[in-house]
């Protein structure tokens, strides 16, 4: 009875250091390199990397059904409004960890330190410089995309996209609900044709001479320069401009990709770990050279595909929560104005 007692303890003492020695990543994040640094991560800590995708809903709706029991320990994705949605569903806790606190702003991390950015992306203007001239650029601001002269000329992606969302919320923060509504009545009337594909599509349609302006966000460039979206990508990369907006006063709207540690997170500790070693020289160096992100660590250069367009640019300094605080009120003002 007494070897059945201790072969019990010790088959319990496994089994815990096992569970403590993994780490469980609910992503909605799509990019092949973030492969390479759950590897990285595991190579360098021993601690073995689960990985559950898929949408942020789904993944959203998977949490609510686990409740306390659920086994995830990190929800890893994109855009500051898709944090903060968790966040104010109860899904985080605090971050503690003064390696991440020192390095990431305040105005880069969620309400109670509860999530973190790990990277940046700026959605900004490509244009055409055959039919946009350098006069009509020039100190151009995402506002004045609603001017007249701009009518038939514009595309971007729909109002559903999580990135338009939180560039209106942006634009709400700093100018209103009120003109922020007649500017995106004013940007609809321009479109040069309803708003379809992702950022990539919009470029290409630039590229192509579908239309003069698109916004998007920068990394989508970087990726079609590079050769990984074929030749014909590449190509219409070449053709096209960047344009960082409201340098003359706020600065240019810069979202995040980020993740935060779940409430009832069983490997708290590794999930801690694994937020640190994204903010690591090493992995930001991986993440700027992969998925052509904006680095977080000052020591990190972007891709010299991106850092070709400059990376000395006013960024708006709008807090990154104000993008999820202020969605429902980017998403009900972008339906009044018919931007679908």
């Amino acid at each position: 009875m007494k070897n059945v007692f201790q072969n019990i303890l010790i088959a319990l003492f496994l089994s815990h250091n096992l569970f403590a020695n993994e780490v469980n990543i609910y992503t909605s994040r799509h990019y092949d390199a973030d492969d390479i640094l759950y590897d990285e991560f595991t190579k360098e800590t021993g601690i073995k990397v689960n990985i559950i995708s898929g949408s942020g809903s789904a993944l959203m709706e998977r949490l609510k059904a686990e409740g306390q029991n659920s086994p995830g320990d990190v929800f890893f994705t994109v855009d500051a409004g898709n944090l903060s949605k968790f966040q104010k569903e109860g899904f985080f806790q605090t971050i503690e960890s003064e390696k991440i606190i020192s390095v990431v702003p305040k105005e880069l991390r969620g309400p109670n330190d509860e999530w973190i950015s790990i990277a940046k992306r700026a959605r900004v203007i490509f244009y055409n410089p055959e039919n946009v001239s350098e006069d009509e650029i020039r100190n151009i601001s995402y506002e004045d995309l609603s001017d007249s002269k701009w009518k038939g000329r514009i595309v971007i992606r729909s109002s559903s996209n999580m990135y338009n969302q939180s560039l209106v919320a942006s634009l709400i923060s700093s100018n209103g609900i009120e003109a922020t509504e007649k500017w995106a009545k004013g940007l609809v009337s321009n479109f040069a044709r309803k708003p379809q594909g992702n950022d990539r599509s919009q470029i290409l349609a630039v590229a192509n001479g579908e239309a003069d302006i698109a916004i998007a966000n920068t990394y989508y460039l970087g990726y079609m320069l590079s050769g990984r979206g074929g030749e014909e990508q590449k190509i219409a990369g070449n053709k096209v401009k960047i344009y960082f907006p409201n340098q003359d006063n706020r600065g240019t709207h810069v979202n995040i990709s980020g993740g935060g540690v779940l409430k009832n997170a069983p490997n708290k500790a590794n999930a801690v770990k694994f937020l640190e070693f994204l903010l690591t020289e090493k992995a930001q160096t991986h993440i700027v050279n992969n998925t052509f992100e904006y680095p977080i660590l000052d020591n990190v250069m972007p891709n010299s595909l991106i850092a070709q367009y400059g990376t000395d640019f006013k960024i708006d300094s709008t807090s990154v929560v104000d993008f999820g605080d202020l969605n429902p009120e980017a998403v009900k003002l972008m339906d009044r104005a018919g931007w679908r």
